[in-house]
């Protein structure tokens, strides 16, 4: 998926969360195999090219397709998974399969973890007892500073922005890279969810603001090309 993968396991570790572990590392190599763009062999890509059909790639394909319709209804088309005119479901893939290894450990008996995926978390229990996790989200310009510092149990934190790849969000009103916001972080339970999101308020830039108000359970914070910040009124207070 073109970027780098964590595990933060703050309990006791047991036979079976150290097989656990090995579950999630394979697991992420197999999303990889199947949903990376950069891959010309990956499942996603072969799709994209019409090489194969969906009745001939493995049911989870098929899974992730019917998430990303999902949401691109709830986001009202700002979520879609023909950015630049190919298939290309990146904007949810790697929020789920982080979820998805996060989901591994738990079973396992990991009640206090952290898997970082290229800076999108998924969070659950606390850092120590009675110690929340503490997420440092990274300013788009200044980079020596933070934006802000992210504090909760049980939480996902997801920020997209063109500090790391540029301008690779797409407005599909227009079919050019979105712009009016250099980057969106979303906080909530899910990861999947929050990454979505993510992507979703960046290409709606300020129109985010009312859309994500009306989100159950989640929260946004933009810093805009002005060098206005912004945070919903749910948005957890950092530092």
């Amino acid at each position: 998926m073109g970027t780098v993968f964590s595990f933060d396991i703050r309990d006791a570790v047991t036979r079976d969360i150290r097989t656990a572990l090995t579950e999630a590392v394979g697991w992420l190599h197999h999303v990889d195999a199947l949903f990376s763009t950069y891959r010309p062999d990956s499942a996603i890509s072969r799709l994209s090219r019409s090489e194969t059909t969906l009745g001939q790639c493995p049911a989870v394909v098929a899974e992730v397709l019917e998430l990303c319709a999902e949401a691109a209804r709830v986001t009202d088309g700002f979520f879609t998974t023909t950015p630049e005119g190919r298939l290309d479901p990146s904007g949810l893939v790697k929020g789920w399969a982080v979820e998805g290894a996060s989901d591994l450990l738990h079973e396992a008996g990991a009640d206090n973890t952290c898997v970082n995926g290229g800076g999108d978390l998924q969070m659950r229990g606390e850092a120590s007892p009675g110690i929340p996790w503490r997420v440092g989200v990274a300013h788009p310009v200044l980079r020596d500073q933070l934006v802000t510092v992210v504090t909760g149990r049980d939480r996902a934190v997801a920020t997209s922005g063109t500090a790391e790849r540029g301008d690779h969000i797409i407005d599909p009103r227009t079919g050019s890279p979105a712009s009016g916001t250099l980057s969106v972080t979303v906080t909530g339970r899910h990861l999947t969810q929050a990454d979505v999101f993510a992507t979703a308020a960046f290409a709606m830039g300020p129109g985010a603001r009312s859309w994500i108000a009306a989100q159950d359970g989640y929260e946004a914070l933009m810093v805009t090309t002005g060098g206005e910040t912004w945070r919903s009124e749910g948005f957890p207070p950092g530092w």
